[in-house]
């Protein structure tokens, strides 16, 4: 018998998740093009800890836990900025991260995921901790 790939793994039950959003007050392409640029990332990504780049194009980040590794999705003109997270542990995040236009400004959306082993507590810390790096991207741009 061969091992099983992952097209024929079982799938993991849909994680609970929150869509948290800020309203911008800024035209859609310059908030896209600020957050296309993770050297902006530091001024309002609380979480992050210390972001610098590798030789790679890949991103770091110095935590009090060790180092993180940030993966982003390339520049594009339709709002997709979502980010994959590597923590020192070894765990992957990915984070979905969306600019909408919105009249002359723009919605940030980020989808939040409650991972199986996340207590009550540090669900409702999280989502907390995303609004207000939000509210700070948008006093930033």
């Amino acid at each position: 018998m061969s091992p099983a790939s992952p097209q024929s793994m079982p799938l993991p039950a849909p994680m609970p998740t929150r869509h948290i959003a800020v309203t911008i007050d800024r035209p859609f392409e310059e908030v896209n093009a600020f957050l296309a640029d993770p050297s902006n990332w530091p001024s309002w990504a609380s979480g992050l800890g210390t972001l610098r780049r590798q030789v790679d194009g890949s991103w770091v980040a110095d935590q009090a836990g060790g180092r993180a590794t940030i993966a982003f999705t390339p520049r594009n003109e339709f709002g997709v900025l979502d980010h994959r997270v590597t923590t020192p542990e070894g765990h992957v995040i990915d984070v979905p991260l969306r600019a909408i236009p919105n009249g002359r400004g723009c919605e940030v959306v980020l989808t939040l995921f409650r991972h199986p082993a996340m207590d009550d507590a540090t669900w409702e810390r999280d989502q907390d901790w995303v609004k207000k790096d939000l509210e700070k991207l948008a006093a930033s741009v």
